[in-house]
């Protein structure tokens, strides 16, 4: 007995800063294919159909070729590709920074705390024990730092405002979900227009962080329960949802969503993921949901 075929697309992305997508590169990748182009020499859906079994195989040679010719491709089912739910990760995914990081550049201990949250973001050390340690390095430090931060070092990720914007406009609803602090993430998330952001809270007294963070911690299991919470809320399917980050505490928020995204990811995340974004900017999330340039609320970054 055959199986039924299911109508897929696969969006093709121009990486950034790589050369224009053409209709040859393309179907280097996907021969005899009909291109769809969402942005002429940006982004082009290719439809087709296939088993849902096989699936991961495709992906998989298509990420493959799509990374030969400096592109990425986002292989999805073509039914429920609009989402009406989006969580997001903070750091070094909505913004260019890791908050902690920089945070220590200010106590002088940059070097020592940036190597714990790159082992913590590759999954090499427990999130929790590890955010405790950094945190507690950071003892002392006065709370007006966070300003100064904000004002001079944060930076939103290209395409960051457009994705918010664009998805809003079109009903659905956006939360920054972050393993990192309110005390960043409420102004960050004001600043690129979500509806409201999760994050941890800092222990502070007489106008100086006391190296505690508050109970309870927001890490991987609480991002996965932030999606589940507000899909549940807004009475969404698996499928309307989305999510995107690029550290190992996200693996779990991503394997939740209809499509989970790995964002210029660490290789375990990347490589665990239903979709990569390698080259591309934020912008690459609307095209993957089918929005074409025209419909794409411009917004600056």
């Amino acid at each position: 007995m055959s199986k039924a075929l299911v109508e897929h697309v696969a969006t093709f992305i121009a990486g950034a800063s790589g050369p224009p997508l053409t209709v040859e590169a393309v179907r280097a990748i996907a021969p005899a294919s009909a291109l769809d182009w969402l942005q002429p020499g940006v982004a082009a859906d290719v439809s087709f159909e296939l088993a849902p079994e096989a699936l991961p195989e495709l992906r998989l040679s298509l990420q493959a070729a799509a990374r030969e010719a400096g592109a990425d491709v986002i292989v999805q089912p073509k039914a429920g590709r609009r989402k009406r739910l989006l969580v997001a990760d903070m750091d070094s995914t909505m913004i260019g920074q890791e908050c902690v990081d920089e945070l220590a550049e200010f106590a002088g201990i940059r070097a020592r705390i940036a190597k714990i949250t790159e082992r913590a973001m590759r999954g090499e050390l427990e999130f929790e024990p590890a955010l405790r340690e950094r945190v507690a390095l950071l003892a002392g430090l006065p709370v007006s730092i966070v300003e100064t931060i904000l004002a001079e070092r944060i930076s939103f990720t290209p395409g960051a405002r457009r994705l918010i914007a664009t998805m809003r406009a079109n009903g659905a609803y956006t939360a920054l979900v972050s393993g990192g602090f309110t005390l960043f993430a409420e102004r960050i998330a004001a600043g690129l227009g979500f509806n409201e952001a999760r994050a941890n809270r800092l222990e502070t007294r007489e106008g100086r962080i006391t190296g505690i963070v508050l109970p309870p911690i927001s890490g991987s299991a609480a991002k996965r329960e932030a999606l589940e919470e507000l899909r549940a809320r807004l009475a969404l399917p698996m499928e309307a949802t989305l999510a995107v980050g690029d550290g190992a505490n996200d693996l779990d928020m991503l394997a939740a969503a209809g499509l989970g995204v790995a964002y210029h990811a660490k290789p375990k995340v990347a490589e665990a993921a239903g979709a990569r974004v390698d080259r591309a900017d934020l912008t690459a999330l609307l095209f993957a949901q089918g929005y074409r340039r025209a419909d794409i609320v411009e917004a600056e970054d």
